[in-house]
């Protein structure tokens, strides 16, 4: 059926509707943790005289995201006494901002040079704050959407992620140049906020579903493997898993290594943040813009599709840069083109990941899903990484990335060819608020 012509106005206003708000908030809220363990904390560790290999070694501290699915089903099931009556996902928005202000604060006061070990555990503290935080954030984002709202909460979702990373990151440069980087810290934890005003202001989602009753001594062992059973049920489910594991690797690699490549072609402080930072976060933005365009008209497969083969060409634009050498217009033109294609799938591709959820189980299906997006890549950057860059020079480091890139696109053009995009759609990705569970 031809979509009937629209106006300007009908085009702005899903944009404005109260759960698009919200998801703008909550990814605010989601993206911080990740620049404080990310970007930031390695800008300050390589301004403290840390070798690349510790350095990059850091990187691991991510990889408790990707541990997500262990205790995800605690979010699920678990009701939260005291807080339970405000519901399942508010209630846990709550106490995970608690958790994540605190574990930021704890990594503000530590000092790399005089114990590197501690600081290390402090930033896996924030991971794991963070990807807890992440769990009931995710769940809270697709169970307050309709079906048709998943690509326009996805965009809004990004909108609020960048906004949030690169707010964090930017803030806390700016601080740490004339405050110290433990004022900086403690004031980038109050980026937990938005998500918890989000909501106390909508409440617990209509989608939301809880598991089915179970009793018994197996009640606990159903809560953990039930999620995983329903996914792996699925017709493709193993292809759909694989997909969504090497989908991401030269991304990853790429994006988790850039501020070792700018410290080393000699950018100040003040030129990561107008260029990575400031250029970066609006090509981001009109990335999101042009992304929800493709979902709207493209559809959704065709424009995960093109968002994959973009953000592989994007990591090429850094083999550039590295043998350029120092260039404000190449680090420009590379920072704006990644971070152009890395907006379009950040709306196309989530809003998929978020279509594969069932309603049931949207904590544990969409932690095992984000997690398994970035495992792969996040493990090789922490291990391997430093010793490749040391080992074969920045040029041909970024051109494997780019390699890396390129079975994740040619899995995804099969699975659409086959049609397993449309089977692995779960309930999240139909049901209507108020539909009776399947």
């Amino acid at each position: 059926m031809t979509p009937p012509p629209q106006n300007w106005w009908n085009s702005i206003q899903p944009y404005l509707e109260r759960t698009s708000i919200a998801a703008f908030l909550l990814g605010l809220s989601s993206g911080f943790p990740y620049a404080m363990i990310g970007a930031t904390l390695t800008t300050r560790l390589a301004q403290d005289g840390i070798d690349k290999k510790t350095v990059t070694a850091f990187t691991l501290a991510f990889l408790v995201y990707n541990l997500k699915p262990l205790w995800s089903w605690v979010v699920d099931g678990v009701r939260l006494p005291v807080l339970g009556h405000m519901g399942q996902r508010v209630s846990w928005m709550i106490v995970a901002s608690a958790f994540v202000i605190a574990a930021v604060a704890n990594l503000a006061l530590q000092d790399p040079k005089a114990d590197i070990l501690q600081t290390a555990v402090a930033a896996i503290l924030v991971g794991l704050a963070g990807a807890t935080f992440d769990i009931v954030i995710d769940a809270y984002r697709i169970e307050i959407l309709k079906p048709e709202q998943l690509g326009i909460g996805s965009g809004m979702s990004q909108y609020g992620w960048r906004i949030g990373s690169a707010g964090a990151g930017a803030l806390a440069l700016y601080l740490a140049a004339r405050h110290g980087w433990e004022a900086a810290y403690l004031a980038c934890a109050l980026f937990a906020l938005p998500a918890v005003m989000a909501a106390l202001w909508l409440g617990e989602p209509d989608r939301h579903r809880d598991p089915a009753e179970r009793k018994g001594g197996s009640a606990i062992f159903q809560s953990i493997v039930g999620p995983f059973t329903e996914f792996f049920h699925r017709q493709g489910a193993w292809l759909v898993l694989l997909f969504i594991l090497v989908h991401k690797i030269g991304d990853t690699l790429a994006n988790l290594t850039f501020r070792l490549l700018f410290d080393d072609l000699g950018y100040t402080n003040d030129e990561i943040a107008i260029y990575d930072v400031g250029i970066g976060f609006w090509a981001y933005l009109i990335g999101i813009f042009v992304g929800g365009i493709m979902y709207a008209r493209m559809g959704m497969k065709r424009s995960v599709l093109v968002s994959l083969v973009l953000m592989a060409v994007s990591n090429f634009s850094f083999a550039l840069l590295a043998a350029t050498g120092k260039s404000n217009i190449g680090m420009a033109g590379a920072i704006g083109f990644e971070n152009f294609a890395s907006g379009i799938g950040g709306v196309v591709v989530v809003a998929y990941f978020s279509a594969l959820c069932d309603l049931r189980f949207t904590a544990a299906h969409y932690a095992l899903i984000s997690s398994a997006a970035s495992i792969v890549g996040r493990f090789v950057t922490g291990t391997t990484a430093g010793t490749l860059i040391e080992q074969f020079g920045y040029v041909d480091f970024y051109l494997l990335t780019t390699a890396a890139a390129l079975p994740g696109v040619l899995l995804f053009w099969w699975m659409m060819r086959t049609g397993l995009v449309d089977l692995s759609v779960g309930t999240a990705g139909t049901e209507r608020p108020g539909a009776s569970p399947g």
